[in-house]
């Protein structure tokens, strides 16, 4: 993972999932069915060599780091392990929020600690990096309860102040088949600062499956889309790790054959965006 030196998986388990009820699809992680599923599922990717697993605790209030956690408790040495804090808060309350995910995950160290955030302005950057979290996060990196500094973000350029500042060594960043935009800019900076990226929304979160259903509605029969998804972000060089939220060993085993057994024809990083470079792959071919 970039200049981390991490050795993490294509595939990634993301904790959502673990945190919120999905009735049409018959999840709830709070129920003992599917508290008993999750665990079994979290197990079973280990197995499979699924190494990093990312969860936060704003997914059902900490009920996915507690999931995690009780995984955690016997096989933390087998995986990179991700969480999170919420932007918004000032040091004491970074500080006291690592200290309860610590606790949940049953754990001493957490791999990679991200600031949480959708999309940040100029004076979130001031917040957080002078106004007592960045700081909050140095001393638990001095005293070894966490490792990487990482931030996550909905909109990858708001956090190109963030790879600049230089302290931030891996960015959780919005990147996937129909939102591209981080190609332009953000992926282009990172690979020249060997950050270390991760993609978040890796299958849409479900966005291009649900138009096609009603602008294309063959091409589900034709491929399957959330597998086309992923292989287009196992695509990209740039990125060193895909989260897929899986909430059952099936999943698991879709995606790690898929990180497994294919190989990419073409690396996305080189993929012309631009009209006028498209043009002159078209007349190159």
């Amino acid at each position: 993972m970039g200049r981390t030196g991490l050795q993490v998986s294509a595939v990634a388990l993301g904790g959502a999932s673990f945190g919120y009820v999905n009735k049409a699809n018959g999840w709830d992680p709070w129920s003992s069915e599917g508290r008993k599923t999750a665990i079994a599922t979290l197990n079973h990717a280990l197995d499979a060599g699924v190494t990093y697993i990312d969860t936060a605790p704003l997914y059902g209030n900490g009920n996915s780091e507690s999931l995690v956690g009780e995984v955690m408790r016997t096989r933390r040495d087998e995986c990179v392990l991700a969480s999170k804090v919420w932007f918004e808060k000032d040091r004491q309350g970074v500080l006291d929020s690592v200290h309860e995910s610590l606790k949940r995950l049953q754990t001493d160290r957490i791999d990679v600690l991200q600031v949480h955030g959708r999309m940040y302005t100029a004076a979130d950057y001031e917040h957080i990096v002078n106004g007592g979290p960045l700081d909050a996060l140095r001393k638990l990196k001095e005293q070894g309860k966490i490792g990487f500094i990482g931030i996550t973000t909905e909109e990858p350029w708001t956090v190109l102040p963030f790879l600049a500042q230089g302290e931030f060594d891996v960015f959780q960043i919005a990147y996937n088949i129909i939102y591209q935009s981080a190609s332009r800019h953000f992926l282009v900076e990172a690979a020249k600062a060997n950050a270390g990226v991760v993609t978040m929304r890796t299958m849409t979160s479900g966005v291009f499956q649900r138009a096609a259903q009603y602008l294309a509605p063959e091409w589900q029969d034709a491929r399957d889309l959330y597998e086309v998804a992923l292989k287009f972000v196992l695509s990209d060089s740039r990125v060193h790790s895909a989260l897929v939220g899986m909430r059952w060993p099936h999943e698991v085993d879709r995606n790690a054959r898929i990180a497994d057994e294919w190989e990419p024809s073409i690396d996305l990083a080189a993929l012309p965006r631009l009209t006028v470079d498209v043009y002159k792959a078209e007349d190159a071919e």
